[in-house]
């Protein structure tokens, strides 16, 4: 069961109506106690980095997630719930995110492309035995919206897309099960479903 995070900034519904696409069910919560019963827990995530963590904080579902990750509880953020996993955002001033994943948070520099980046893009995997890209082949599409991007070391970054600069597009902490897509998989037609079918399957090694 996923339980799906509302803290009031996320495309809830659109998520909850892919998962039920692959047959992997959900529930929508903004109660940690609900959401404590969940095997995993998708973050999703639309607006500004400063309000999103203030709305977290003010929940307390900041340290609930933080505390819940470090137990290797599986996580997947999308788009700026990605962006939330990282330990800093430049968006608005400097503000501290949830710290599951090394890096921070920084504007694209697309020179000269439109900002926000908006549309289809391919992705380029480095690392293809990912149990999130199990299935799709190099080079796949998926749905983008954002002008901020993450910036992280290699060992973080699952795949990787090109808009005037590389951006990581799909992301996970070396040492848990907890991965950070900037597209949107539930705007990504087949692909995206196949990403969201491979977090819903995934188990963590014994």
């Amino acid at each position: 069961m996923i339980g799906i995070i509302d803290y009031g900034m996320g495309n809830l519904h659109s998520v909850k109506n892919a998962l039920d696409h692959i047959g992997a069910e959900s529930f929508v919560s903004a109660d940690p106690q609900a959401l404590a019963k969940a095997d995993k827990w998708i973050l999703p995530g639309v607006g500004a980095f400063p309000d999103a963590m203030r709305a977290l904080s003010a929940s307390g579902l900041d340290s609930f997630l933080y505390d819940g990750c470090r137990a290797k509880k599986p996580l997947l953020g999308i788009c700026l719930g990605m962006q939330l996993l990282f330990e800093e955002s430049l968006e608005f001033g400097k503000t501290k995110g949830l710290g599951l994943i090394e890096g921070r948070v920084i504007p694209i520099d697309a020179h000269g492309l439109k900002i926000p980046h908006i549309g289809w893009n391919s992705l380029d995997f480095r690392r293809p035995d990912d149990p999130l890209l199990r299935g799709l082949p190099d080079g796949t599409y998926v749905y983008f919206v954002h002008s901020f991007r993450a910036d992280t070391g290699e060992e973080s970054i699952v795949a990787d897309t090109f808009y005037g600069e590389h951006i990581p597009a799909l992301v996970r902490c070396p040492e848990l099960p907890v991965w950070g897509a900037q597209f949107h998989p539930e705007k990504s037609h087949a692909a995206g479903l196949s990403i969201l079918r491979g977090f819903a399957e995934y188990k963590e090694e014994p």
